[in-house]
């Protein structure tokens, strides 16, 4: 998520402190101690300002929620929201997806939510999805079998993209659509997923049952021949 930088940075990010997760690596295996009686460890990808968070955990209570922003501007913005609603069970890291595997340890989470990655269209940053097979295996390592990753999306061609990915890695989808709001609004919304829905954009929504796997290798398409190459 890209912000403009905030002078007064430092000082918001200190009177937050209490919800900012400085050494997360040094928390791996033993996240629960943040909350002994939580009933369940969530983990969201990318939450940018926080409202899907600080509303997801408000309306689960007895749940942990790590949420995970590489943008600090973003994070402040994130824990204040928390803060300000007297949240105890959610806690933020400043980190990149890609260190998933330093900071949490094999199975130890119990489900993870991915909402509105940036879509990388160029087919050749095609790795850098969120949805890509090459995270998909990271997603599959660090959550336990049979806990699940739920991924919304308002631009379509990802989505398709990643239920291909989904099914190369042999993982099973549920409550698969490409409307999710088509018939009001259900469940909790980003931010920027109010935006596009009141512009009447279709939110696509699945999850994924996450189990290990062998991570397939890429299929590569044949490269056509130009005219003068094919003479």
């Amino acid at each position: 998520m890209r912000m403009r930088k905030m002078r007064n940075l430092e000082p918001r990010t200190e009177r937050c402190a209490a919800y900012r997760i400085v050494e997360p690596a040094s928390l791996k295996g033993n996240w629960r101690s943040l909350k002994p009686d939580c009933t369940a460890l969530w983990v969201e990808v990318g939450c940018g300002k926080g409202k899907f968070t600080a509303e997801t955990a408000q309306a689960n209570p007895d749940v942990l929620l790590i949420a995970v922003e590489r943008c600090r501007e973003a994070v402040v913005v994130a824990m204040e929201k928390a803060r300000d609603m007297g949240l105890t069970n959610v806690y933020y890291i400043d980190m990149d997806v890609a260190m998933m595997e330093d900071f949490f340890s094999p199975g130890e989470i119990d489900r993870l939510y991915i909402n509105f990655p940036d879509p990388w269209p160029r087919k050749k940053n095609a790795k850098r999805r969120l949805t890509h097979r090459g995270f998909l295996d990271k997603y599959c390592r660090v959550v336990r079998e049979g806990g699940e990753f739920h991924f919304k999306t308002d631009n379509a061609p990802l989505f398709e993209f990643s239920l291909e990915e989904f099914a190369a890695c042999g993982l099973e989808t549920k409550n698969v659509t490409r409307d999710l709001h088509k018939d009001g609004i259900v469940g909790i919304m980003t931010g920027y997923e109010e935006k596009f829905h009141a512009l009447g954009t279709p939110i696509n929504r699945c999850e994924v049952v996450c189990k290990p796997f062998v991570l397939p290798p890429e299929e590569k398409k044949p490269r056509q021949q130009t005219g003068e190459e094919a003479q």
